[in-house]
């Protein structure tokens, strides 16, 4: 069982209530019928993952354009080295490849299954 902050899971349950556009997108038309759970909006130790699947020991980012400044790019560094070490795979897709080439992510996760 991972171990998580509780004082993410507010947080946590409003940002499953407040998914962005590609979140939904990727929730609803794909991630929710595939024949792997996935959950929304995880906590996992102090950070919050947008889609983790226990089954895969998979968790999916999508990043939108906040992710390709400096600092947060070093979070996301960091972030993705903890989950590893949890013995997690982390997938990565922006918001641009999730709305002009979702066939494409939806394969690649597909494929990492």
């Amino acid at each position: 069982m991972l171990k998580y902050n509780p004082n993410l899971k507010i947080l946590a349950r409003n940002l499953r209530n407040n998914m962005t556009n590609e979140e939904r997108k990727l929730w609803y038309q794909f991630l929710r019928s595939c024949s792997v759970r996935f959950l929304r909006q995880k906590v996992i130790g102090d950070y919050i993952v947008d889609f983790y699947s226990l089954k895969a020991a998979i968790v999916i980012e999508l990043d939108g354009g906040q992710h390709y400044e400096d600092i947060a790019m070093k979070k996301d560094e960091l972030r993705d080295e903890y989950l590893k070490n949890l013995g997690l795979k982390v997938l990565r897709y922006t918001n641009i490849d999730v709305n002009k080439n979702f066939e494409e992510v939806c394969n690649d996760i597909l494929k990492n299954l």
